[in-house]
């Protein structure tokens, strides 16, 4: 049976394609309710962590730098959250995990951008987001900005 995470890198069903590395992809992710929100996809199928190959560490560590400055310098980001969440997998009478990342900026103040204001109401707290879905020329615009500070 085909991993469904291995298709959503086929397809770019994560979200709206960012940029590739040589061993990781990241995409725009879909709920934009804080501004920069992104999934960073392992390339090939593994399922968890600790069957990572050193190559992929040493890749995964200078994209969590160029995200993070990304976000700083194009959106003025005050910290970020790393989260590894593998539970939806595991909803399935079959599980099919596939190792990614959310990475989701986190903001103290409001931000601007494209006439549309940002707000993180939970700052400093982990609670369930509202979904905030942006246009295909918004999204582009932030892609853009992360690619930009990259």
């Amino acid at each position: 049976m085909e991993c469904r995470y291995c298709k959503y890198l086929e397809d770019q069903d994560f979200g709206d394609f960012i940029l590739k590395t040589d061993h990781w992809i990241i995409f725009l992710a879909p709920n934009q309710s804080q501004l920069g929100t992104c999934v960073v996809a392992l390339n090939r199928h593994l399922e968890d962590l600790s069957s990572l190959e050193k190559e992929e560490w040493d890749d995964f560590a200078q994209i969590v730098k160029k995200l993070e400055h990304a976000l700083k310098s194009a959106f003025n980001a005050t910290m970020f959250n790393w989260g590894c969440l593998m539970n939806a997998s595991y909803l399935q009478d079959t599980p099919e995990p596939h190792l990614h990342w959310h990475f989701i900026p986190r903001y103290n103040h409001k931000v601007k951008f494209e006439d549309l204001t940002f707000e993180d109401p939970f700052f400093g707290y982990m609670r369930p987001r509202p979904a905030k879905t942006l246009s295909d020329q918004t999204k582009k615009k932030i892609i853009t900005k992360i690619r930009d500070n990259f």
